[in-house]
């Protein structure tokens, strides 16, 4: 199969390094890479564990508009905070 394409720089840079390194041809070095990566993605497993949070009361709020950061700070730490 041909194709055309178009790499990224820093891919670019990494594929000439590896194939130089290794003293391979690009066709055998791309089909190599695209070989491996193609197996990883396809082992990967889609379904990820469900998370649960617990919650937890804490109590009321004790501000009234949480848009207003200064009640907030003030709230929490006193007015000093000025």
């Amino acid at each position: 199969m041909r194709t055309t394409l178009t790499l990224e720089k820093d891919v670019a840079a990494m594929v000439e390094r590896l194939r130089r390194a290794r003293r391979q041809s690009l066709k055998a070095l791309v089909n190599d890479a695209l070989r491996e990566g193609l197996k990883s993605l396809a082992k990967r497993d889609p379904v990820r564990a469900r998370f649960e949070t617990e919650s937890v009361d804490v109590g009321r709020c004790l501000v009234r508009d949480v848009d207003n950061i200064a009640e907030a700070i003030a709230a929490t730490e006193g007015d000093s905070f000025r």
